[in-house]
């Protein structure tokens, strides 16, 4: 297959402080070329051993309404990772349980949901 997922992109007013947050997340450090700004940040483009690569990129408009896409993330104490998330600065929006899964829904510091799970 020739087509991959060369890094995951979020928009934001300010890329330095999302960047910051998701870094700290999963514990990948910023990219230190281009320089982290407020306008362009990214993690794990020059680190070979991340497991994830994303972009902080500064736009104009706010976040109006909820993502229609979003990461879903795996954890093996759900409720461990999810209070550490929030201490970094997400915010809880719900706990779920559907189907025989149990998730949390969380926001970012911009408000961009994403869900932790232990399947």
């Amino acid at each position: 297959m020739s087509l991959s997922v060369a890094s995951i992109t979020i928009d934001c007013h300010n890329a330095q402080q999302v960047a910051d947050f998701w870094s700290a997340a999963f514990d990948v450090p910023l990219d230190p070329e281009p320089a982290p700004s407020e306008f362009f940040t990214s993690l794990g483009r020059s680190n070979p051993d991340a497991h994830v690569t994303m972009m902080f990129i500064q736009v104009p408009e706010s976040k109006t309404v909820k993502n229609r896409m979003h990461l879903d993330l795996q954890a093996d104490d759900r409720a461990s990772e999810v209070e550490r998330l929030v201490g970094l600065g997400a915010t809880l929006l719900s706990d779920n349980d559907e189907w025989g899964v149990r998730w949390s829904t969380l926001s970012d510091p911009e408000g961009n949901e994403f869900c932790v799970a232990n399947h």
